[in-house]
């Protein structure tokens, strides 16, 4: 099917599946129709553009591929359906009745023929087989939750998005890994967010996530970022009416100023977490209270647990000890409530949002909400109209194609992680604020960015997984060229200007590598994550050669499959490449550090104290 919608997937066309029903006023999906049975009595035929149940106004998809009637086979009789010439159809498939004053053997070599004529009848799908022809992919910022199809409302979820140009536009879909940045917003005003204390709230960074997806899409990590970290702001720019400003740089302030603090957008946010994290930003989601209340009413509630009872009179949170399945303002009070929870604090309020998110993921994926067309609409509609997204996947179609792409990780491969900090050593006995915990801290991003999972892997995967990484290691082992026998195209996808020609000069002048060449941008002037070597099995011993000179590991190195070698190697430099002389991979570890604070999503079992 195309983004739209418009095309068909296994056979079905999507319009075939919604029958008006009178009672109700509107338009539903009625599965059996899919397949081919009648609609219940007193259900008008399906529509040919889609109706939005949700107003009373009409918000249409268009359906200029939808299939025309066939036209009747030679000598069938007019409006039959009959598969043998001079048949016709009683109505009911596979019936065909012999023209009046036909023989008796005629009758019978005519069916014996109807039947040798036809194809064998494909077994009945599954209903959630049938619904998962024609999902999509979530539009939440939960975003391997579940799936839907956006495209059977397409215009109408559409106009529902608002989107911010950050001066990066990529693409919806990448083959490398994932970044997305989630923010969620402070701001009080608009519908459906007063009331929440300080009504003049320019909308800060309240809540923040950084959702890495691996780039085989095996795992995920969601490292929380505390609100109230002390952190540097860097210098942004942002657009708004045309009209284009740059915010100067902060030093030692509280993260959530990168939003609406001096009037930043998700943009300056964007970039604070780039350089606090050395992960690329892929795209940006940013949702206010709204979402909350709206997404988990839409999946018809989420299951939490508290180890204690909670009377919360500051985010309105009153609920007794045990597990609850919550919706609307108790769970908007659940995410926001900290003051009776742990020691009261934001890092105790972020383990309560890590459940709830958890859980969020679980009730998206479970078949209660696939099979259920009211559910999908109310997600579609309470997601689309909570967010505001980049420029990059600023429509339905480019964020179904994200979340289709994203929807491939498991949910037991799923993990948060809170970025460990400690108590500001500035203050005195009262801590308002925490710095960054630089020991625990950077092996955790290093395992990130390399694309090391958070989550313990079953024996059989980590088998394999340790199979693949010997393979990729033997790489590494052998004989080493001369340094004057290494011939390498050096190109730039580190985004800084120069650095290709710096790596060279530095490989010339310092590492008696003549042969090395700048080779200039890489491909298409894109900018990448990772550096990379590109090689033929004939030139092993010089990619050898260049991986211990230029501190590269041997996931860097790839090795073509064909034996025909080119003139020379190619080395397009990533944004790890940070200066001549500098190695360019630092091992990650192979466990996360023991105390870091993390929550695996498929854990039923987690409850708040």
């Amino acid at each position: 099917m195309d983004a739209q919608g418009r095309g068909r997937a296994g056979g079905i066309d999507p319009a075939d599946q919604w029958v008006f029903d009178p009672k109700t006023g509107s338009y539903e999906l009625r599965l059996d129709h899919a397949d081919g049975a009648e609609p219940a009595p007193g259900r008008g035929p399906a529509p040919s553009a889609l109706t939005d149940p949700g107003s009373s106004a009409s918000s249409f998809v268009p359906s200029s591929k939808a299939s025309p009637s066939p036209a009747p086979r030679p000598g069938a009789k007019p409006g039959g359906r009959g598969d043998v010439p001079g048949q016709r159809a009683t109505g009911r498939r596979g019936t065909a009745v012999a023209k009046p004053g036909a023989k008796a053997g005629g009758r019978a070599a005519a069916a014996k023929a109807a039947a040798a004529g036809r194809r064998k009848p494909k077994p009945k799908k599954s209903t959630k087989k049938k619904v998962l022809l024609w999902t999509g992919g979530t539009l939440a910022f939960v975003l391997v939750g579940g799936s839907l199809g956006a495209y059977l409302l397409y215009e109408h979820f559409n106009n529902n998005l608002n989107k911010v140009d950050v001066g990066i536009n990529n693409g919806a879909v990448t083959k490398g890994p994932v970044n997305i940045l989630v923010i969620g917003t402070d701001k009080r005003d608009g519908e459906g967010n007063k009331g929440y204390g300080d009504e003049g709230s320019v909308g800060h960074a309240d809540t923040t996530l950084l959702f890495h997806v691996s780039e085989d899409r095996s795992n995920a990590t969601a490292l929380s970022i505390p609100r109230d970290m002390i952190t540097d702001i860097p210098e942004c720019t942002t657009k708004k009416d045309g009209k284009t400003k740059t915010i100067p740089a902060s030093k030692g302030v509280r993260f959530n100023e990168s939003l609406g603090q001096e009037d930043r957008d998700p943009g300056c946010t964007w970039r604070t977490v780039e350089q606090l994290t050395g992960l690329k930003v892929t795209h940006f989601m940013m949702a206010d209270f709204n979402a909350v209340k709206k997404m988990s009413s839409a999946v018809g509630g989420v299951e939490v647990c508290l180890g204690k009872d909670i009377d919360d009179p500051k985010s309105h949170l009153k609920l007794s000890k045990g597990r609850h399945k919550i919706e609307g303002e108790d769970a908007l009070a659940f995410v926001r409530t900290r003051h009776s929870v742990g020691f009261e604090s934001d890092l105790d309020r972020i383990k309560l949002q890590q459940q709830f998110l958890s859980s969020m993921i679980r009730e998206m994926k479970s078949d209660d909400t696939f099979t259920n067309p009211k559910k999908l609409y109310n997600l579609g509609d309470a997601a689309t109209k909570s967010l505001t997204v980049d420029s990059g996947i600023g429509s339905v179609s480019d964020l179904t194609r994200l979340a289709k792409d994203l929807s491939r990780v498991n949910l037991k491969n799923i993990t948060f992680a809170t970025v460990p900090v400690i108590d500001n050593p500035a203050e005195g006995k009262v801590h308002k604020t925490v710095v960054l915990d630089k020991a625990k801290a950077e092996p955790l991003f290093a395992m990130v960015r390399q694309d090391v999972s958070l989550t313990e892997v079953k024996a059989k995967e980590k088998k394999e997984q340790e199979q693949a990484d010997a393979k990729q290691a033997a790489l590494l082992q052998g004989p080493r060229s001369a340094p004057a026998a290494v011939r390498v195209k050096v190109q730039n996808g580190s985004g800084r200007i120069g650095a290709a020609q710096e790596a060279v000069s530095w490989m010339q002048n310092s590492k008696g590598m003549p042969r090395a060449a700048n080779g200039g941008n890489a491909a298409g002037g894109k900018k990448v994550d990772k550096t990379v070597l590109e090689f033929a099995p004939a030139q092993a011993d010089q990619a050898r050669r260049l991986a211990d000179v230029m501190g590269l590991e041997a996931s860097a190195l790839k090795q073509s499959e064909g034996a025909a070698a080119p003139a020379e190697m190619t080395l397009t430099l990533g944004s790890d490449f940070k200066a001549a002389g500098t190695p360019i991979h630092v091992e990650a570890p192979a466990k996360a550090p023991e105390d870091i604070q993390r929550v695996e999503a498929d854990d039923k079992n987690i409850c708040a104290k």
